[in-house]
């Protein structure tokens, strides 16, 4: 049985630090565009202006935005509590969101959002995400997040793009390890959303076709019920209206 509406899956996409949804937009524009032709994205600007200079800056214009603020050991975080409630009404007014997508700061945000809510701490109200993409991302420090974000495996669907020159490249690997069963696409570059070359566009094309198949069927179970459903009202109404005398 066949869809009626084939439904795109939607993924907010989280830029990273000191820059903006629509430099994200364009980063990912590298990217062959029949890769996520069945998903539809949602770049948003990050919840504070960017307090300092951007590494973007002569590269792509103004405004910058930042989600949080951290410090040089990236263990002490300001304004986090108040970016997750941010984002978390974000994702629950403009969603339902089916996954997320973040890019360094923004990766690490993502998952610790994934976590929390398979943990019943965020977004109780709205469906498990069930993807992730992570570019040059890595796990929080602080014992509190990981007691609760890391504590036991996150079963979502992910890719992690992990450049050989990227200084976070040893962290990037210890996120993946938080997620069951991960998809790595390794790269020659630095900290930066990649070109993909031939193999790594395949890897990525059949990790999104896999995840497109398989919702894809879950919604076909969604409608066979509505129809059975829909059946076993009929009858109902049928018996009420025998039971009704028609005048002679």
């Amino acid at each position: 049985m066949g869809l009626q509406n084939e439904k795109k899956m939607k993924i907010l996409c989280l830029h990273g630090f000191r820059t903006s949804g629509s430099f994200l937009k364009k980063q990912i524009s590298k990217w062959d565009p029949s890769i996520f032709h069945q998903f539809d994205f949602d770049f948003p600007d990050g919840i504070f202006p960017a307090k300092g200079k951007s590494d973007i800056e002569g590269i792509f214009p103004p405004p910058y935005f930042e989600w949080f603020q951290y410090n040089e050991d990236f263990t002490e975080y300001t304004n986090l509590e108040e970016c997750i409630s941010y984002l978390c009404e974000y994702i629950t007014s403009n969603g339902p969101f089916d996954g997320l997508l973040g890019f360094s700061q923004a990766s690490t945000l993502s998952a610790l959002l994934i976590g929390y809510q398979i943990q019943g701490k965020v977004l109780k109200e709205h469906p498990p995400l069930k993807l992730f993409v992570s570019i040059s991302g890595t796990k929080f420090r602080d014992p509190r997040i990981c007691e609760v974000a890391y504590k036991d495996t996150i079963k979502v669907k992910s890719v992690h793009f992990i450049g050989a020159k990227d200084w976070l490249r040893l962290p990037s690997e210890e996120l993946a390890t938080a997620f069951d069963n991960p998809l790595i696409i390794r790269h020659p570059h630095g900290h930066t959303v990649p070109r993909l070359d031939e193999e790594s566009t395949g890897k990525l094309r059949a990790w999104a076709t896999e995840i497109i198949q398989c919702n894809n069927r879950i919604l076909e179970k969604e409608e066979i019920k509505e129809d059975e459903e829909k059946k076993q009202e009929r009858p109902d109404k049928i018996d009420n209206q025998e039971q009704i005398t028609i005048p002679v």
